[in-house]
């Protein structure tokens, strides 16, 4: 599956992986302001933006494919490979399948564990909803728990742009991604046994992830530093971008290059 994506910058390549249900349209803020510290590059995931969904099963596991497949189509041999929420379990399953592709880890606003039972029954319900009706529900169940209090109280363009994204997510990638989500194993595994540094960040508003998964996946990992942005939610890259992209320049930086 090719991937259309947005790049900026140059030096170290940075993969970001965008979180459900937006598309790349949510990492502008990271294209512009890191793009002086390396190479951001920003696919949307299958079904979402400008890529196309195909027929295969939902799995987070074929979107990480997919991200290895855009690394060779780019010419590249190892990057840091980032994402939130949703873009967190799809680089999660990218370490597990993909481990010699990377450089460094980012996990913002995501969790290793796998879904509960219920949590299963709640993803295949929204999507049916929105396969029959469309991403209304979208709007009235999710859009409330994706951003933070301050982000409701304070910051109204911030949370018209996050409605707006929402309102553009198609509804079979919708779908195809709650069941990709249902699916995916517990990665707490992958992460002890990961070779690579890695950037843990979340809010300290996130409902949906909160700080104590950010800690759990941070002390599973070896090389691992956990940052906690303030008065961020769960979409932290959008609500703080300023803090957000300023620890990525940080952690991006402090990569030491493969040795040849």
């Amino acid at each position: 599956m090719q991937l259309y994506s947005r790049s900026a910058g140059s030096g170290t390549p940075v993969v970001l992986l965008h979180a459900f249900p937006f598309s790349s349209a949510m990492w502008l803020a990271q294209r512009e302001g890191l793009a002086s510290a390396c190479k951001v590059i920003t696919p949307d995931l299958r079904g979402f933006g400008g890529s196309r969904l195909g027929g295969d099963e939902p799995s987070v596991d074929a979107m990480a494919d997919d991200v290895a497949a855009l690394l060779d189509e780019e010419g590249i041999d190892r990057a840091v490979i980032g994402g939130q929420s949703m873009g967190g379990y799809v680089t999660m399953a990218l370490c597990r399948r993909h481990p010699d592709r990377l450089l460094g880890v980012i996990l913002a606003d995501t969790k290793a564990s796998a879904d509960t039972e219920a949590a299963k029954a709640n993803r295949e319900r929204i999507a049916a909803a929105v396969l029959d009706a469309g991403t209304g529900i979208l709007l009235e169940e999710s859009l409330p728990m994706l951003v933070g209090k301050t982000t409701k109280q304070r910051r109204g363009m911030v949370l018209g742009r996050v409605r707006g994204l929402v309102q553009a997510a198609p509804p079979p990638a919708v779908a195809w991604a709650q069941r990709a989500m249902a699916a995916r194993p517990d990665s707490f595994g992958t992460l002890r046994s990961l070779g690579v540094p890695a950037l843990v960040v979340v809010g300290d508003e996130d409902e949906l992830t909160p700080p104590s998964d950010a800690e759990a996946m941070a002390e599973a990992i070896p090389e691992a530093k956990l940052t906690v942005i303030e008065k961020a939610g769960h979409l932290s890259a959008i609500e703080q971008p300023e803090p957000f992209n300023r620890v990525v320049a940080e952690f991006v930086q402090s990569i030491r290059p493969p040795r040849a």
